[in-house]
């Protein structure tokens, strides 16, 4: 279930408080837009939605106050760059048309503001990782080489406190995130946290994939044997070096789209 955010329009400009801010319509920003509407596309494609819930935000480039955000009511399905949002940390949507939903502002302002390395910022209920929130123990074991990208990046949030409808709400599950880029929040779903849209998109796919395995892997009934934590670490720093990947992986996506459903840049 999602909840619209009450918040009354404001002008287009009126958050440039920082100095020398680009235009919120230069070409960065233009960029980032179909940036982000490809990956809301590509993961209505894999499954990796629910109706018109979950959300994915960016800060805007030049700024540090704003993000991008999908308004309320559209599927990630119907996502294109012009629709998407641009919010500020006081609930003020300062470009575009509609509202963000009500937890898509309180949680992602307050991860974009109190986590401030966090330049992109998915929050989804994709099946298989929602499915590792919801049973006893580490949601994720070290298990398969895939998950091995997550090694030591991971944190747990074990207070599901219902819909996050208020800013503590939103502040508390950013205090929770810590060091980690993948928060598991329990009974829920995940986020995950990025250095850039690409990275935020490739961690998404890759952290869906490992506990679709992992899952398959339960569901034989035997015992998961975990990588040892030597191997398991030093596989980590092998997949971190390749750290070109992410952008090839966000580059493949668009590809892809430009062929199937190109208005994603609309």
């Amino acid at each position: 279930m999602a909840h619209s955010l009450d918040t009354e329009h404001a002008p287009i400009g009126a958050a440039a408080t920082l100095s020398n801010a680009p235009a919120l319509d230069s070409d960065a920003v233009q960029q980032a837009r179909v940036d982000l509407a490809a990956c809301f596309r590509m993961a209505a494609r894999l499954g990796m939605h629910e109706g018109i819930c979950n959300h994915f935000s960016a800060v805007v480039p030049g700024y540090d106050d704003l993000f991008l955000v999908n308004p309320y009511g559209h599927a990630f399905s119907e996502v294109t760059a012009s629709k998407l949002l641009i919010c500020d940390y006081h609930g003020n949507v300062m470009a575009g048309d509609g509202v963000p939903e009500a937890t898509a502002f309180f949680i992602h302002g307050q991860v974009h503001k109190h986590v401030p390395r966090a330049k992109a910022a998915f929050h989804t209920h994709m099946p298989y990782a929602t499915a590792m929130t919801m049973v006893e123990g580490a949601p994720l074991v070290f298990a398969g080489q895939t998950a091995l990208k997550f090694y030591g990046r991971t944190a747990v949030d074990e207070n599901y406190n219902g819909l996050a409808l208020d800013e503590r709400e939103g502040e508390r599950i950013a205090a929770s995130v810590g060091d980690a880029d993948i928060l598991f929040m329990k009974h829920h779903g995940v986020m995950v946290l990025g250095k850039s849209i690409a990275e935020a998109w490739d961690d998404l796919y890759y952290l869906e994939r490992a506990c679709e395995v992992q899952v398959l892997a339960l569901s034989t009934g035997r015992p998961i044997i975990a990588v040892d934590d030597t191997i398991a670490a030093a596989a980590y720093r092998q997949m971190r070096a390749e750290n070109a990947d992410a952008v090839m992986h966000l580059e493949s996506v668009k590809r892809t789209l430009d062929r199937l459903e190109p208005e994603f840049r609309d």
